[in-house]
């Protein structure tokens, strides 16, 4: 048994390192936690605040307790604004992140654009050299 490049275990670490699984990793730690987040804002907040006479209407004290025939429909009508929630709020997100994205490109083809203050000077004092040299020839000095 012959080893290549380093083994099983090299070709793992060189994986783990690269910069996408950690990238990963941190992303869905951040995900799992806003999750929690967003699953309070929804039964903490909107739900008492917007459903209560909807609730109350059905005889019942929280969503989850929704039920028909033993199909709990408030558990899945919970998850449903739990997905809505996220969605707007990852789409604000990505939102924000494309305007300032565009913000950024513009800046950097303006600053592209932008001749060089040295060239612009250089240019400037041809012009005055060439108006000098000019005005001097007609007074024949």
């Amino acid at each position: 048994m012959t080893r290549t490049n380093g083994g099983f275990w090299a070709d793992f670490q060189k994986f783990i390192m690269q910069g996408n699984v950690i990238d990963l990793a941190v992303a869905v730690i951040i995900g799992g936690a806003f999750g929690k987040i967003v699953e309070s804002f929804v039964g903490d907040i909107i739900t008492p605040a917007l459903l209560t006479p909807a609730l109350s209407a059905a005889g019942v004290d929280g969503i989850e307790k929704l039920s028909a025939n033993g199909i709990k429909y408030g558990l899945f009508l919970s998850a449903i604004i739990n997905f809505l929630v996220i969605a707007f709020v990852i789409f604000l997100v990505v939102r924000a992140f494309e305007k300032a994205k565009k913000r950024f490109s513009r800046q950097e083809a303006v600053e592209a654009a932008a001749p060089d203050p040295t060239i612009v000077v250089q240019e400037r004092t041809a012009s005055a050299l060439d108006r000098l040299s000019r005005a001097l020839e007609t007074r024949n000095l």
